[in-house]
């Protein structure tokens, strides 16, 4: 493990103690990030990367047209699920305060070859998702103006006229995350804080007049009427809610740039996570009660944007949606960040190639802007990927969300481990106020448990190669593995990395990656 001295480091503002910094140097770091974010910062970070609006109006099409209206039950069955791993992860936030925390937790909770490749998944799962954050603008744009369709013709995104325009505006809205990733933390976290307060009002927003314009009773939900009877509801149904909350553990990536870490990560990991929660399944039950019709076809399609056009009218319909485009660029600014500082965290200690250049921290900024770059420009060559092919934008979708939760199952399962034998480490045993840290106490290893299987399976549940989901044209057998043959090529690459480093090493010792 290695630090990189910085070359100015600023004085703590007044309200930021100086144990912060001391708290740091138990893990042996140095402090370069800035750290200047406070709980609502903290917090805003878990909810744009969670992002209901963006996700929701993404993908409730794509549940509707599977589960028919019971796919609203899977919504608090995965709820549930992510509030268990929460629990866990708040504990660890609480006991190891690091940027890239999935890869720290899974490194100090197991083995560095073990954590190595946890944040190896993470972190490429998360530019998938920064890829797929920016795709859903074709969800929205195109349904606010019509001259959004730059490539006219069809605007769905499975269309190849839709995939493709899908692909010019993630390009430029990459561009445009990517630049304020370099501007300086304060920057960043101010827009990000900005950006949240006016998703959740809009949300909120939304959610009322979706249920003052209901048109049947919530007795719709108990009807699926999809692709499949009531297993299809509830496996390929769940995809909308698994991919929707997820990235409540960005308050933990960011606990460097976060004021009392150990105190204020833990909450605001499972403020964002439930508050999300709630308006994501009150958006989805008012969709479903609100919509004009569930039987002519467009719900499927064109998801909650027909809902609100249709249903309030075109002109309030289209401003509201405009408070989506909002939410997902936020959402997309903070997905690349939390990739970043995944970045970072690794290089810094010297298990990725370019390590140096990478870890690197600008004085005057405190960010790590390579690492955006490199994030910002990963995620636009696989959004590129929609020029192929509709198919890949459910592909890439699938494929993050599947990453994502054995990254987090790589982090609950070595977690497990270390309780049954007798504690989960840490530093120390209170937060900055010399109060207690967030502890689950005996409901610790119980909860523990499911929420490893409950990960295990989902992940099972989200890579199945299901054709009716990846390849419903036929004739593509790749998009129909695309999930497991991603995740594969994923861990094929570290293990020829890990061992092309390993005889470097052997070769000449003193080497640095």
């Amino acid at each position: 493990m290695t630090a990189t001295a910085p070359t100015d480091v600023r004085p703590d503002p007044p309200e930021s103690p100086g144990a912060d910094d001391a708290s740091l140097t138990r893990f042996g770091y140095r402090q370069e990030l800035h750290r200047s974010m406070g709980r609502y910062a903290s917090f805003a970070a878990g909810f744009s990367f969670i992002s209901v609006l963006t996700t929701v109006f993404q993908f409730f099409a794509f549940g509707y047209s599977f589960g028919g209206a019971a796919f609203f039950w899977t919504w608090p069955a995965v709820l549930i699920g992510q509030l268990l791993v929460a629990c866990c992860f708040a504990e660890l936030a609480a006991r190891y305060p690091l940027s890239g925390a999935i890869y720290q937790w899974s490194t100090r909770l197991s083995t560095p070859a073990f954590g190595w490749f946890a944040g190896w998944i993470m972190v490429i799962g998360q530019v998938v998702v920064v890829a797929a954050a920016a795709l859903a603008l074709q969800v929205v744009l195109p349904a606010i103006w019509s001259g959004f369709q730059l490539f006219g013709g069809d605007p769905a995104p499975t269309t190849p006229t839709g995939a493709a325009n899908a692909a010019l505006l993630a390009v430029v809205l990459l561009a445009f995350t990517t630049a304020v990733n370099l501007l300086d933390n304060r920057v960043m976290s101010a827009i990000n804080r900005v950006g949240v307060t006016a998703e959740i009002i809009g949300a909120v927003l939304i959610v009322v007049l979706l249920f003052t314009h209901s048109e049947r009773g919530t007795g719709v939900t108990l009807h699926t009427g999809g692709q499949g009877g009531a297993i299809g509801a509830l496996l390929v149904g769940s995809f909308t809610a698994a991919y929707v909350l997820i990235g409540f553990d960005s308050a933990g990536e960011l606990s460097e740039e976060t004021r009392s870490p150990r105190r204020t990560a833990p909450r605001t990991i499972l403020l964002a996570l439930a508050s999300a929660g709630v308006i994501g399944g009150l958006l989805v039950l008012g969709g479903l009660l609100a919509a004009p019709s569930l039987t002519d076809g467009r719900l499927a399609t064109e998801g909650l944007s027909y809902v609100l056009t249709s249903s309030l009218g075109d002109g309030i319909g289209k401003a509201l949606l405009a408070v989506v485009v909002i939410a997902i660029a936020v959402a997309t600014l903070a997905i690349q960040t939390a990739g970043s500082r995944m970045l970072f965290s690794m290089a810094r200690d010297g298990v990725l190639p370019f390590s140096r250049a990478l870890a690197k921290v600008s004085p005057r900024t405190g960010m790590p802007g390579l690492t955006a770059i490199v994030v910002g420009v990963a995620a636009a060559l696989l959004g590129l990927l929609n020029l192929a092919s509709p198919e890949a934008f459910l592909a890439i979708g699938t494929t993050c969300i599947a990453m994502l939760y054995l990254a987090y199952a790589m982090v609950t399962g070595p977690m497990l481990v270390r309780r049954l034998r007798g504690g989960i480490g840490g530093s120390q045993d209170v937060d900055e106020l010399g109060k207690p840290l967030f502890s689950l106490g005996r409901w610790g290893l119980p909860v523990n448990v499911v929420a490893l299987v409950y990960g295990l399976a989902m992940t099972v549940n989200l890579a199945w190669p299901r054709a009716a989901v990846y390849d419903p044209a036929g004739g593509h057998w790749y998009f129909q593995w695309f999930t497991a043959l991603f995740l594969l090529a994923t861990v094929l690459v570290g293990v020829v990395y890990r061992l092309w480093r390993a005889r470097r090493w052997a070769a000449a010792p003193v080497a640095t990656a």
